[in-house]
């Protein structure tokens, strides 16, 4: 593993989870109340030997580049690293990265130092899985594969929202369809052995190549995504295999899976598990202190580090850093990030001479569905509530997705609002 190369790909403008990208990258997002998108990939590789990683991103990076740099530092001696490659202007190109094969095509220059001999390992940024990788690569290495494509098995109902590959018994790729028709299923049927209600093998978004025949691979092709464009057209020319992982594995790039992902954590026996300490997940070390709970009711919800909730309740939720909550706040299947800072007496006086709200959730609200993002102000007697049931609306300080509604980061909520 010391050989292998860890490339995450932290994707485009986050379009599918804006609000919650307006001001960060997609891999910034927060989740689960502590952990960024980001921790997972990184966390996945680190767990399995990967400690040579590079996130590659373009918008919004401040954020990502924060979150990293105070997250993973490694000693002299250990060579390892989490870099942070944005999309940058050269001589070669002055455009942005066109896709996810393109962005690794415009950043192998940063791979070369570290050696064209082993492998590399590419990973989606916007997913919730726990792997271990070593699996992968012995999968690539014995069969001598030219692209190894890690493959969950789904049902027909799924396969109609993912790229699907058919694969023989022996795992050898000989067919990808992106998002095929309901009629066209029976065309990319696995032949491979899974699962008969789960005959469909999705490609989760993670691929293994050798260094030098990527390099040659995306010299030689002007395809920019990966998905969509080179392995469909390697299917034929290389050596292309299916590895199988039936472990859980989501796709969170939209409001709705984000959302309902995160709720799913708040389960008895959640199927992704931040509790298995063989698999650890990493993140920034706060250093913050116990929450606190006073008189509260409590039910199937997380609650972060540094929390202060007085008189509330709280079911099927996620409650993030530093979140304060007032009393008779009821929130329910929603989830609260926080904020990234705890104001002072000075700043919580400036507020009342100004009118406005602190950072948190005040007295007697109700919050059902909902997303809020960090540094939020809410005052008191606010509903979030989507009293009028809508599925998409741009509002002057929310929006609703799918219908969920999401506060941005740092708005203020007037005390009385009725969403």
């Amino acid at each position: 593993m010391q050989d292998v190369l860890g490339v995450v790909l932290g994707g485009g403008k986050g379009e599918r989870l804006f609000p919650l990208t307006k001001f960060r990258s997609k891999p910034a997002v927060p989740l689960g109340g502590k952990y960024r998108l980001v921790d997972i990939p990184i966390s996945n590789c680190l767990n399995s030997g990967i400690n040579r990683i590079f996130v590659l991103t373009q918008f919004n990076s401040a954020s990502l580049n924060k979150h990293v740099a105070h997250t993973y530092k490694f000693d002299m001696f250990s060579g390892g690293f989490v870099d942070i490659l944005a999309a940058e202007q050269t001589p070669e190109s002055s455009q942005w990265y066109q896709g996810t094969a393109d962005a690794v095509r415009q950043s192998i220059k940063h791979f070369l130092p570290y050696g064209d001999s082993g492998l590399i390992v590419i990973l989606s940024g916007d997913q919730l899985y726990q792997m271990d990788l070593r699996g992968l690569i012995r999968c690539h290495t014995g069969n001598g594969a030219d692209i190894s494509v890690a493959a969950k098995p789904v049902p027909a109902e799924s396969a109609v929202d993912l790229g699907i590959l058919k694969a023989r018994p022996d795992g050898r790729v000989v067919a990808f369809k992106e998002k095929p028709r309901p009629e066209e299923l029976a065309t990319v049927r696995s032949d491979a052995p899974v699962d008969g209600d789960r005959a469909y093998l999705a490609n989760m978004g993670i691929y293994v190549f050798h260094a030098k025949f990527l390099i040659k691979l995306l010299n030689e092709s002007n395809a920019v995504d990966f998905g969509k464009e080179l392995i469909p057209q390697s299917v034929d020319k290389y050596k292309v295999f299916s590895c199988l992982f039936d472990g859980y594995w989501e796709d969170v790039g939209t409001i709705r899976t984000f959302f309902e992902a995160n709720l799913a954590l708040t389960s008895s026996l959640p199927e992704f598990n931040f509790y298995d300490m063989q698999m650890p997940i990493y993140t920034h070390p706060r250093n913050l202190p116990g929450s606190k709970l006073n008189n509260c009711d409590v039910h199937q919800s997380i609650i972060a580090d540094g929390c202060i909730l007085n008189g509330a309740d709280i079911t099927h939720s996620i409650i993030g850093v530093r979140s304060r909550i007032g009393g008779g706040t009821t929130v329910k299947r929603s989830v609260i990030m926080g904020a990234d800072r705890y104001e002072t007496f000075e700043q919580i006086k400036e507020n009342q001479a100004k009118q406005i709200s602190n950072i948190g959730i005040g007295n007697h609200c109700t919050i059902i569905n909902a997303i809020v993002d960090k540094d939020v102000r809410i005052g008191d007697n606010v509903s979030i509530i989507n009293a009028h049931n809508l599925q998409e609306k741009d509002g002057e300080n929310y929006y609703i997705r799918d219908g969920i509604i999401i506060i941005p980061k740092r708005v203020w909520i007037p005390s009385g609002t009725v969403i």
